[in-house]
């Protein structure tokens, strides 16, 4: 691989690693297993190690997935929430433990504990109430649920016993049981909503309900297990768990002393068939340093503990018949072969269909119609198959023969240059790609309308939408000759329709569907580039300018405009009033960084976009890069140490979040504002 390669390769892995954190961590609908993310994410950390030239900042490799959402409160986190290093393999588990080893000079155990396959929270207790509770966020600050976690029922709102700190936070998982999970479904399914993928999502997606009571009836519950060292006078991680366990706090007994490699290695064989007996999802284990003075001395890389690692186990398997091959349209024109199988139990779910990827997953699988194949659930999410049962293949089964023409509206397939999929090019004409396109414009993330699958299919029929832009044209007759709509339904999707127009711009830019551009990255490029127009312009080397854009989504940007009927949807867009352009940025509130170029690595007491937006307000202008012209470098917690390099090299003056909040005048958040929210909780 040569250095164009390897850069290729890293933006796309870049691209593909970002838009599957945001599906996993905000939208809780993930569409690759636990493995082949974790694959992809070694493969990117290998090739930065290798190509250290290309390792940016704000790469994957080096940040925590966020889970932060609009419609929250958002407060920092005391102690970063970093996630684990996750491998699969026993023998790295043994070169996690022989660094260790080389690292400590003393005796020191181990506690081996079970993963628990929830979403993670953080409780902070004040005199022995739970004052507050957060998500993880992006790891520095997180969504404020304290009014969530209060009706779950195992979390408690006052601790019992005695010895427990003034405050202090401990940190778990929130969990939702399998049959709470079934019953969850079932319900979707009655009312015609999306089913959740599996338990972990479900709890997700319920702990950011708007609706604190609906929480309660979710059957959630927590499991806790981490305690950050220097909070609590204890010498052990496992001493202070117990002492949790006293004041009434919900943590797991399945946890185990180990000495070495060997009570490890016994620990994860146990529970690999164990677990499968909980009411629960678990998907490994977590060998963490029991000694909490030796864990501070170990400390942290950019987004992991170095006295922790996770093992996790692989994914659960079944054989079972395929019954037929069905062929689906996505609304980007990929087409998706799917299985439908012989019904079979995996992983706490029924599994009636799963994935062939791709033709080429099917021709390198030998895949015959009838085959008895090997389904697992890579990460529990989403049903695969892995291999074929040859023993089992029926004399003269035949290889399926992929489609020529789209499934759906019969135009021959294509299939591009260094793509894996068949497309259908028919992008004007295509049923399914034309309401997929509508389902992502009006999803909740995108323009929130009131507008469900159903709905989108009645309109596209009725001939009343095909595009966007007609439904700001639709009126309350067209609506009312819809099957089952009434008054009140067409006035609430109307109003619904009327509050999009006033949805901000870098929302709107991702409504438009662009190939690779999620919701972070729209939002990247809409305040880059200020408006649809400057986008719309731009070269590939003008959008390889934003710092999360690669060649990949460079590429796909620089064609979606270059085709005519984008751009005549966009102008009939803004006829109805939407907005394409970035919102004007407020004035200063002081003068007292006028003329200072500012340079901010590393983490800090807000978020850095808050960081950065601090700065501006005080007239002050942000830099990505430290040069001659830098006022200051401010450095957080963990700062990138090549532009301390470049500082110390250059003269830069390299300040703190303190000293920055007394050159213009500003109390840090915690100083300022901590007794200021004091959430009502009974």
């Amino acid at each position: 691989m040569d250095n164009v390669q390897a850069y290729a390769r890293i933006e796309e892995l870049k691209a593909v690693l970002k838009e599957n954190s945001r599906l996993y961590y905000v939208q809780n609908a993930p569409v690759i297993s636990d493995f082949e993310y974790d694959s992809l994410m070694h493969e990117l950390e290998s090739l930065e190690a290798q190509y250290p030239q290309y390792a940016t900042e704000d790469s994957p490799a080096r940040r925590v997935g966020s889970d932060l959402e609009s419609g929250f409160r958002k407060f920092p986190h005391k102690y970063p929430m970093l996630s684990l290093s996750n491998t699969y393999s026993i023998a790295e588990v043994e070169e996690f433990t022989d660094r260790v080893s080389k690292s400590v000079d003393r005796p020191f155990t181990y506690s081996a504990e079970l993963k628990y396959d929830g979403t993670a929270i953080c409780l902070t207790y004040r005199g022995g109430k739970l004052w507050r509770a957060l998500t993880r966020g992006d790891g520095v600050q997180g969504d404020d649920v304290t009014a969530n976690a209060l009706h779950i029922s195992n979390i408690p709102h006052y601790l019992q016993g005695k010895g427990w700190p003034q405050e202090f936070e401990i940190r778990g998982e929130v969990l939702m049981p399998y049959e709470s999970f079934e019953r969850l479904n079932r319900e979707r399914e009655i009312q015609e909503e999306q089913p959740f993928a599996n338990p972990r999502n479900a709890a997700s997606g319920s702990l950011k309900l708007l609706d604190s009571e609906e929480v309660g009836r979710r059957g959630l519950f927590c499991m806790l297990y981490h305690i950050p060292a220097g909070l609590v006078d204890y010498p052990t991680h496992d001493a202070a768990l117990s002492a949790a366990g006293e004041w009434g706090l919900p943590v797991s007994k399945d946890r185990k002393i180990c000495r070495g490699i060997e009570d490890i290695e016994d620990f994860i064989s146990y529970w690999d068939n164990e677990r499968k007996a909980l009411p629960y999802a678990t998907d490994g284990i977590v060998i963490k340093v029991n000694e909490l003075d030796i864990q501070s001395t170990l400390g942290y890389t950019a987004k992991s503990p170095r006295w922790a690692v996770a093992y996790k186990y692989k994914a659960e398997q079944a054989l079972t018949p395929i019954l037929s091959i069905d062929y689906q349209v996505g609304r980007t024109g990929a087409v998706t072969p799917v299985a439908n199988l012989e019904p079979v139990f995996i992983s706490g779910t029924m599994v009636k269909r799963a994935t062939l990827v791709n033709e080429d997953q099917i021709r390198a699988l030998d895949i015959h119609e009838g085959d008895w194949v090997y389904v697992e659930k890579g990460g529990e999410i989403i049903p695969k198959i892995t291999g074929v049962e040859e023993s089992k293949r029926s004399p003269g089964a035949v290889i399926p023969r992929f489609p020529s023409l789209c499934p759906d509206c019969g135009t021959p397939l294509v299939r591009m240059e260094g793509e894996a999929k068949w497309f259908c090019p028919n992008t004007e004409g295509c049923p399914t790609q034309i309401k997929g396109r509508l389902e992502h414009f009006v999803s909740r993330k995108a323009m929130n309308i009131l507008c469900g699958e159903a709905t989108i299919d009645q309109l596209y029929s009725l001939g009343l939408a095909s595009r966007p832009s007609q439904l700001y044209s639709l009126n309350p007759a067209q609506l009312l000759t819809m099957e089952g709509w009434k008054e009140k339904s067409a006035k609430r999707f109307l109003d619904s329709v009327k509050a999009s127009k006033a949805v901000p711009f870098e929302r709107v830019l991702f409504a438009l569907g662009i190939r690779f551009v999620g919701e972070s990255t729209a939002k990247d490029i809409a305040r880059h580039f200020g408006s649809i127009q400057a986008v719309a312009g731009a070269s590939k080397v003008d959008l390889l300018e934003v710092p999360e854009v690669g060649e990949v989504i460079a590429g796909s940007v620089f064609d979606f405009f270059r085709k005519e009927e984008n751009i005549s949807e966009i102008e009939a867009l803004k006829e109805a009033g939407l907005n394409f352009t970035l919102e004007e940025k407020k004035a200063p509130t002081s003068n007292a960084l006028e003329g200072k170029t500012i340079v901010v690595s590393g983490n800090f007491s807000i978020s850095r976009d808050d960081m950065k937006a601090l700065i501006e307000a005080a007239g002050g202008k942000n830099s990505s890069s430290v040069s001659a012209k830098t006022s200051y470098l401010l450095a957080g917690e963990k700062p990138g140490p090549e532009k301390l390099r470049k500082a110390a090299e250059l003269g830069v003056e390299v300040i703190d979040e303190k000293r920055l909040r007394e050159i213009i005048g500003e109390t840090a958040p915690e100083e300022k504002n901590e007794d200021l929210f004091e959430p009502t909780l009974f």
